[in-house]
């Protein structure tokens, strides 16, 4: 759509300015349209720790507490 505006207002004014300026438009709204994905993707992958592997941890932490506090 936006190029099809770009190209208007050129055969409209013969200011190529105009053109270029609604292409970088064009180019920022794919850039940030890539960036989305690409955020939705990471946020939607597993960070590698599952439910089991965060139980573990805590297991683990509270042993380490439980030394500590019974060599006081």
């Amino acid at each position: 759509m936006i190029k099809k505006i770009a190209w208007n207002t050129f055969k409209n004014t013969g200011d190529i300015n105009s053109f270029l300026e609604y292409k970088q438009i064009e180019n920022l709204e794919k850039i940030s349209e890539i960036k989305n994905t690409e955020l939705i993707d990471k946020i939607s992958k597993p960070q590698g720790k599952t439910n089991t592997g965060l139980i573990d941890e805590i297991g683990k932490i509270q042993q380490i507490t439980n030394i500590k506090l019974e060599n006081k």
